[in-house]
C-alpha cells in the first residue's frame, strides 16, 4: 500500500506542509506488533525524537508502544499525549538536572545512563528526593554500522555510551549506591541500517558481554538493543513497510536472552518515515546553459536532512500530466547553497504552480524544522484532516 495523495485537497492548503497517511502508519505498527507478539518479553519503545506530531503520537499510543525520550521536553510531550510514565525510557548523553528530576517525579521506567558523572548526579538527585532511580548503562560496543558517518553511534570514537572495558567497574559503582537500582544494558549502533549483519554483530557482542558479567556474578534483567532499522528511501511507494520480520528474527536467532530477561527496542525512523511527505509548490522553473532548476517554496528549514546528511528523498510531481521527463535540480528559497533537495532528478515537465511531494519525510522532518530566514514552521496534516 503506497501513501495516498488526494491532490484536490492538498492543493487547497497553503504550502509547504507535511502530510501524513496514518493508514500507512497503522499498517507499520500492525507489522511490528505481529512480530513482537510472538515473544512475551519483547517491548518496543517509539523513539519520539523522530516525530512528535500529536496526531502521530496518538496513533502510536493506541498501538500500545512505549516511548524512548532524549530530553525532558520529550517526556513532557509524550505524557501530554497520554503515554504512561512506566513505559518511558530516558536516554541522552547530556541530561540536565531538571530533566532527571522530571523523570524521577513522573516515575519513568528507566534512565539509560551514559557516564559515571551522570550516574553520580542521578544518585544525588534521587537521594535528595528520597527516590530510587532505575538505571541501565549504555555501553559503546564498538560495532560499526553501514550507514552515514553522522548517524553512527556505536564506535569508540563516538560521544555516546560507556566503554566496554569500564562496564564492570561502572556496574559495581552503581551497586554500591543507595538511590539507584541497576537493571541492565543499553546499546544503539546507529540509524538507517539496512544490513542485518550489523545487528547480528551487535547480538554477538552482547552475548560476549553477558558471559563476562555472569562470570563476575552480575545478572541483567533488561537488554535494550536500541533501534537503527532503516527504510527504503529509493522506492518508498513500493516498500512502505520496513523489514521487521528479519530485524526481530536477528535477535531471536542470535541473541542468547536469559529466560527472566526482557528485550527492549527503540525504533523511530522505521515507524514513521514512510507515512509522511513534505508537500511543496513550484514557484519558478529557471534554466541556464547546463541546468534546469525547480525552485519550490519548501526549503532546508522545512526538511534539513538533504543538507545535513546528503540524504536522498524520492520526489514526485503530483500535478503534472506531461509524459515527457526532464532533469531538474529541486531547490528551495533559503539563502544557502546547501538548500537543495536533489540534483538532476527526472520529473515530468514541471511548471510554476505544480505540487511536488518529497517522500519518506515522516521521520526527522517536521520535528527538525527551524525558523531560519524568519520562515514559519510547517504545519502537519493527517489523511483524516483532509477527508
Amino acid at each position: 500500500m503506497a501513501i495516498a495523495f488526494n491532490v484536490d485537497r492538498l492543493a487547497s492548503i497553503r504550502t509547504p506542509f507535511y502530510f501524513y497517511d496514518t493508514n500507512i502508519l497503522r499498517q507499520t505498527l500492525d507489522a511490528i506488533n505481529t512480530e513482537t507478539q510472538k515473544h512475551d518479553n519483547y517491548f518496543v519503545h517509539y523513539a519520539v525524537k523522530a516525530n512528535t506530531n500529536p496526531k502521530i503520537l496518538q496513533v502510536i499510543r493506541e498501538a500500545g508502544l512505549g516511548i524512548d525520550c532524549v530530553s525532558g521536553g520529550e517526556i513532557e510531550q509524550v505524557l501530554k499525549a497520554g503515554f504512561p510514565a512506566n513505559k518511558i525510557v530516558f536516554a541522552g548523553v547530556g541530561k540536565s538536572d531538571w530533566e532527571i528530576e522530571l523523570g524521577l517525579d513522573k516515575g519513568i521506567l528507566c534512565f539509560n545512563v551514559e557516564s559515571i558523572p551522570e550516574l553520580e548526579v542521578i544518585n544525588e538527585i534521587a537521594a535528595r528526593k528520597g527516590k530510587v532511580a532505575t538505571v541501565c548503562f549504555r555501553i559503546n560496543p564498538n560495532v560499526g554500522a553501514h550507514t552515514h558517518a553522522n548517524i553512527t553511534t556505536g564506535l569508540a570514537e563516538n560521544k555516546f555510551g560507556i566503554d566496554m572495558q569500564d562496564m564492570e567497574h561502572v556496574i559495581r559503582l552503581a551497586q554500591q549506591m543507595q538511590n539507584v537500582q541497576f537493571k541492565g544494558l543499553h546499546f544503539h549502533i546507529g540509524s538507517q541500517i539496512l544490513e542485518m549483519d550489523d545487528f547480528i554483530a551487535l547480538a554477538h557482542r552482547i552475548n560476549d558481554l553477558q558471559d563476562q558479567l555472569e562470570a563476575a556474578g552480575i545478572q541483567l534483567d533488561i537488554i535494550n538493543v536500541g533501534g537503527g532499522l532503516g527504510v527504503d528511501y529509493q522506492n518508498p511507494q513500493a516498500n512502505p513497510i520496513p523489514n521487521f520480520k528479519d530485524f526481530f528474527a536477528v535477535y531471536q536467532q542470535h541473541l542468547k536472552l536469559r529466560p527472566h530477561q526482557t528485550l527492549h527496542f527503540e525504533l523511530g525512523r522505521a515507524i514513521v518515515a514512510q507515512c509522511g511527505a513534505l508537500i511543496a509548490k513550484v514557484l519558478y522553473v529557471k534554466e541556464n546553459a547546463i541546468k534546469k532548476f525547480a525552485i519550490v517554496d519548501a526549503g532546508m528549514t522545512d526538511l534539513i536532512r538533504p543538507a545535513l546528511y546528503d540524504a536522498h528523498h524520492r520526489i514526485i510531481n503530483l500535478t503534472s500530466t506531461a509524459t515527457k521527463e526532464d532533469a531538474y535540480d529541486v531547490v528551495g528559497p533559503i539563502c544557502e547553497s546547501s538548500d537543495v533537495f536533489d540534483k538532476d532528478i527526472p520529473l515530468p515537465k514541471t511548471r510554476r504552480g505544480d505540487l511536488l511531494a518529497i517522500l519518506s519525510a515522516g521521520a526527522y522532518g517536521e520535528i527538525m524544522a527551524s525558523g531560519y530566514n524568519c520562515r514559519p514552521l510547517p504545519v502537519g496534516y493527517t489523511i483524516e484532516d483532509l477527508a
